[in-house]
């Protein structure tokens, strides 16, 4: 059986398809990919979201959580951000940044509660920032 790869699977992080956006608009949860201190791979399921006019994933956490920690390990280091759904899916990909900006926080929450639901309070809120620079998936 001949395998065939598809490199069309790449997608222009600054101008994705109405189906892409569409996809990265509608209510699913992802799985972000970091490195461990010790360089494995952690991968732990979040809510993200996707703003076109930055090309910037955005994620709210806890300061205290594994995947700040593992940013916090490797700065300036590429993780992932992966969201599927039966035979759609997405992966974006770039350098990650940790915040504590009140600012750059409440645009974290704003964008999530658009696309989720209002999250609770907490004193310990910090946003991921991720500068997608790859995106590919089909959809």
């Amino acid at each position: 059986m001949e395998v065939r790869h598809d490199w069309r699977m790449a997608i222009d992080p600054a101008n994705p398809t109405d189906q892409v956006q569409k996809f990265l608009s509608e209510r699913h949860l992802g799985t972000l990919s970091t490195h461990r201190p010790d360089g494995t791979i952690h991968v732990v399921p979040v809510g993200f979201t996707y703003d076109l006019d930055r090309q910037m994933a955005r994620i709210i956490t806890r300061s205290g959580s594994h995947k700040v920690a593992n940013i916090g390990a490797h700065p300036g280091a590429r993780v992932s951000i992966c969201q599927a759904e039966g035979g759609r899916w997405l992966t974006l990909e770039g350098p990650a940044e940790v915040t504590s900006s009140s600012d750059r926080v409440a645009e974290a929450v704003e964008r999530y509660t658009h696309r989720y639901r209002e999250p609770g309070e907490r004193t310990d809120r910090v946003a991921i920032e991720v500068s997608v620079d790859r995106m590919m998936g089909r959809c």
